[in-house]
């Protein structure tokens, strides 16, 4: 007997039902066979004598060992598990090297039909693996190419080992392509916002460099490093008395920088002190355990934390996980402790976005500032994401997440006889988040019907499929109306990969794609990748690449047919000038004619489902969707959304 499916007044009690029995997958057509051809006559004597000849004296075509055989030597000392790359010649000794010398494993080859995927994929795969993984970009266009995708990396403060090539000296160059695709410094176009780079210059200086580039990429601030790998050295004779002479350096793993002990002693005091102190978490949990960590001192002190999520920093199934409160949370503060931030000016200023811009204050000026992070370990000039500069009382350089152990024990010490003081003060926190829980299936409930979707309908009928799966979000949530935050359990530090960095277009579908892949590798968890569709269109070829690599996870595309941000800045502009709204569609919508998303899919091997515009078809096509990709294989679901969820 089929259970009731979840309606509005289900959802509004938060205890729905899922409906209908799972929808069988359709197994793929069978290729049609082609009839066998005619076999081409053999070759004749002469022939066969032409192409086995020896080669005349002076052309030397053969070698069993060349540099970049020594290469794949040094990468596969690292730990290296996929190595990402669209296909080019500047580096074709390289990949020669790994696919057959190195037997395609640890690294694997993943083919990418753009450097940005390749990159973008190393930086979401980082995020779950909590390790690097490579990409490998093509000489001058490739670098240009993987240019956002690194940037994002950077902002992220994410860790990349990335590989591009150049042909060599002059005289070895061919005349033509070699020329266009080779530079002097091919670490130039990207050095602003890459942690280090390096063009060595022998087989011994790229071991000692790679070594290094992983070593400093992996060392708290993470970031993107940089390698060239010069096309003579790849594809250089490698005797084996040379080889003897060469050697590959340990990787030593250093440990994250912990704060001074007095600074945090210093910090204790004055978080115990404080009536109303706020934690803010930016960037700051890498792993499960600093999640745990973060949930102590709060305990601890009965403190409200504030997730900007840009990492998966708290449970939002705490009662001191109190996002949603961070405008009267911080109005009525006395002590705010940043996290790792990235912007504490704008956590403590508002703007408005006017003709004339004004800013103002969100806490008093009364109001005590500290903060934990490796921020300015890593400033750069030109690229201006350090943000506004914005004073603190207690600025502790360090890592906050290997310091944080330490920070509970000197608050722990401290406590006293506030204790009491502090329980009181988490009652309240708990009255305020069973009001916060409640507010926000009101809100989903007033769109619970629309057509095009809204955001609450199409996440609560997801959870309802998915909620006994072993889930995970490989996309970030600011286009999403911040619905799997508000609606969804997220207690585990994979569930959520946290933002793309500096907001690049295109990161969603291809962060996505190496998150996927990372979770594939942890086993048996469900990737679930919600993707704007401006964002799908810069890379709607991930989907070849997952599917050509077995690589399952949930795309849905939040098709609202529009670059809608940009649809309401045009708005906003044009209402400052007294012009009207209607002709923000210009330039910033994708109609006439729509897109089939779906069929895109599938042209690239993918599982297609959609258009949905019918919410009540919502349950089937999850339940569809969620079978394929628990089958192995990649599935998108276009569902037609609100211009915002």
């Amino acid at each position: 007997m089929e259970k009731p499916r979840l309606d509005r007044r289900g959802f509004l009690k938060g205890a729905a039902v899922a409906g209908g029995a799972t929808i069988a997958v359709e197994a793929p057509a069978l290729a049609q066979t082609t009839p066998a051809q005619p076999k081409a006559p053999g070759p004749s004597a002469a022939q066969m004598a032409a192409e086995t000849e020896h080669p005349g004296e002076g052309e030397h075509l053969t070698t069993e060992k060349t540099g970049s055989d020594f290469m794949v030597d040094v990468c596969k000392t690292l730990n290296i598990d996929f190595m990402a790359a669209c296909p080019g010649s500047t580096f074709r000794g390289f990949q020669e090297s790994f696919i057959n010398y190195g037997k395609n494993t640890k690294p694997e080859w993943l083919t990418c039909m753009h450097e940005e995927v390749s990159v973008g994929m190393a930086h979401g795969y980082a995020k779950v693996a909590g390790k690097p993984m490579a990409a490998m970009v093509h000489g001058t266009v490739g670098t240009q190419h993987a240019a956002m995708a690194i940037y994002n990396a950077w902002c992220d403060r994410v860790p990349i080992i990335m590989f591009t090539a150049s042909a060599g000296p002059v005289e070895d160059r061919r005349p033509g392509i070699e020329w266009f695709h080779s530079v002097q410094d091919g670490a130039a176009t990207v050095r602003d916002f890459t942690k280090w780079d390096d063009y060595p210059w022998s087989l011994q200086s790229f071991a000692e460099s790679t070594v290094r580039a992983y070593q400093l990429a992996t060392a708290q601030p993470q970031a993107p490093v940089l390698i060239t790998a010069d096309g003579k050295l790849q594809e250089m004779e490698l005797s084996k008395a040379a080889n003897a002479q060469l050697s590959i350096p340990k990787l030593n793993h250093p440990t994250q920088a912990s704060a001074d002990p007095d600074a945090l002693k210093d910090l204790a005091k004055m978080l115990v002190a404080a009536e109303n102190p706020v934690i803010f978490a930016d960037r700051y949990a890498r792993s499960q355990k600093g999640m745990d960590d973060l949930v102590k001192l709060a305990e601890a002190l009965q403190a409200p934390v504030i997730d900007q999520q840009n990492r998966m920093n708290m449970p939002t199934t705490h009662y001191l996980c109190q996002s949603s409160r961070g405008g009267p949370l911080l109005a009525q503060s006395d002590f705010v402790l940043s996290l790792e931030p990235q912007d504490i000016y704008g956590t403590l200023n508002k703007m408005t976005d006017q003709l004339e811009r004004k800013t103002g204050s969100k806490i008093k000026k009364t109001t005590k500032v500290a903060s934990i992070g490796t921020h300015d370990l890593m400033v750069k000039a030109n690229y201006q994401d350090f943000q506004r500069y914005n004073a603190t009382d207690l600025q502790i350089t360090a890592d906050p997440e290997a310091s944080m152990p330490w920070l509970i024990e000197a608050v722990l010490r401290e406590v006293g006889d506030r204790k009491s003081a502090f329980d009181a003060r988490g009652e309240k926190m708990r009255a305020a988040y069973k009001n916060f829980a409640n507010n926000a299936r009101k809100a989903g409930a007033l769109q619970w019907d629309s057509s095009p979707i809204g955001g609450a309908r199409l996440f609560a009928e997801l959870w309802e499929v998915v909620k006994n799966e072993d889930w995970a979000f490989v996309t970030p949530n600011a286009y999403s109306g911040n619905w799997q935050h508000k609606l969804w359990p997220m207690e585990k530090h994979y569930q959520y990969i946290g933002s793309s960095g500096g907001s690049g277009v295109g990161y969603e579908p291809v962060g996505a794609l190496g998150a996927a892949l990372a979770h594939k590798q942890a086993g048996g968890r469900l990737p679930i990748a919600v993707i704007g569709d401006g964002n799908f269109n810069m890379a709607p070829h991930t989907m070849w690449t997952a599917a050509h690599h077995s690589i399952p996870y949930l795309a849905i595309i939040q098709n609202n047919r529009a670059y809608h941000q940009e649809v309401m800045h045009i708005q906003r502009m044009a209402n400052r000038h007294n012009r009207g709204v209607e002709s923000g569609v210009i330039g910033t919508t994708m109609t006439d004619p729509n897109i089939d998303y779906a069929r895109l899919a599938e042209g690239y091997g993918a599982v297609g489902i959609g258009p949905i515009t019918d919410p009540k078809d919502l349950n089937a096509a999850f339940k569809k969707g969620v079978a394929a990709v628990k089958a192995g294989q990649p599935v998108l679901i276009d569902v037609v959304m609100q211009p915002r969820g």
